[in-house]
């Protein structure tokens, strides 16, 4: 069941709603990129501040067993610091819907995930038992820090590799997409504005040769027959009437001469081809082809033929 479109889509305009529509959906593309590339520059800093925050937090681990150790211990803090290392490491990994964290699928950075879990496991369960703090060996803590540490560093350096990847490819494609807009506005001013300013000058000087038949050729001719009317209705001589009637046979020819040049000059500008009208075309046998907008055709027919009709009526009747 085919929809019946407003006389809006008639044919010789679809063509140009086309490209406006190219340009709105364009429009809509590079907005949606560029809201994307924020969204997933925000995900990817937040993720790299977050694995720098895990060297932040071995250290602090680190500093309250010294704390407990050899002065006064914390252990709320010594706890909030574990579970906040081992919560994060998890997130970084199998990723976290509150914080906009997308599950890691990079194959190198899994790899040093995996190589920081023994150290990792070994640090949890030294510390999860605070009634055994004291009995954890200081150097063995050290030394699984240390490796937690650097294992991290890489960990860190990866995730900003990754980020500037792919800040990189989103880059390229919104300089792609600037590029085809361009192309786009370049074409539409070629080939749907310079030529519709053309046809707008061409036709401001045809109503200028208009203008100028009508005051000046028409209007003398027209005053010349007034006269010559007004003499003959006057003159009681035969042969001086025949006379008037034969100059008024002859200004009849002139107005008619001038009536046929005010049209040529409508027509003169009407069949020269526009550099757009090929491509044009081409694009509106596309759509026909494909049936969009095919339910204005038969009421388009129509109004051309009928527009057709009248022109050759007022033409006739001009010549007579």
């Amino acid at each position: 069941m085919k929809l019946k479109l407003p006389k809006l889509f008639k044919k010789g305009f679809r063509a140009y709603y086309l490209l406006v529509v190219s340009i709105i959906v364009l429009t809509i593309a590079i907005q949606s990129m560029i809201q994307y590339s924020l969204n997933k520059q925000r995900s990817t800093a937040l993720v790299v501040n977050l694995a720098g925050r895990q060297r932040m937090l071995s250290q602090r681990v680190l500093n309250e067993l010294y704390s407990c150790r050899y002065h006064n211990c914390d252990y709320a803090e010594l706890k909030l610091s574990l579970n906040k290392l081992v919560q994060m490491n998890s997130f970084l990994q199998e990723g976290n819907e509150n914080l906009s964290i997308d599950p890691l699928d990079e194959e190198e950075i899994i790899v040093n995930f995996r190589k920081l879990e023994p150290h990792l496991l070994w640090i949890n369960s030294q510390l999860g038992d605070f009634d055994n703090i004291e009995n954890v060996p200081f150097n063995d803590m050290r030394y699984h820090v240390d490796r937690f540490l650097i294992i991290m560093d890489d960990i860190v350096f990866q995730f900003q590799k990754k980020s500037e990847d792919d800040i990189r490819a989103m880059m390229i494609i919104e300089v792609e997409l600037a590029i085809f807009s361009v192309f786009i506005v370049l074409f539409e001013i070629f080939f749907i504005v310079n030529p519709i300013i053309n046809r707008i000058l061409n036709q401001k000087k045809k109503l200028k040769e208009i203008a100028w038949h009508q005051s000046h050729v028409l209007s003398s001719h027209l005053k010349n027959l007034k006269d010559m009317n007004y003499v003959l209705k006057i003159e009681k001589n035969q042969e001086r009437q025949l006379e008037i009637i034969k100059f008024i046979s002859q200004e009849l020819d002139s107005l008619n001469d001038s009536s046929a040049n005010m049209q040529t000059a409508l027509k003169e500008t009407e069949e020269v081809e526009m550099p757009h009208t090929k491509f044009l075309n081409q694009v509106e046998d596309l759509l026909a082809k494909y049936n969009v907008f095919s339910s204005q055709k038969s009421e388009v027919s129509h109004d051309d033929k009928v527009h057709s009709e009248e022109s050759k009526t007022h033409d006739t009747a001009v010549q007579e």
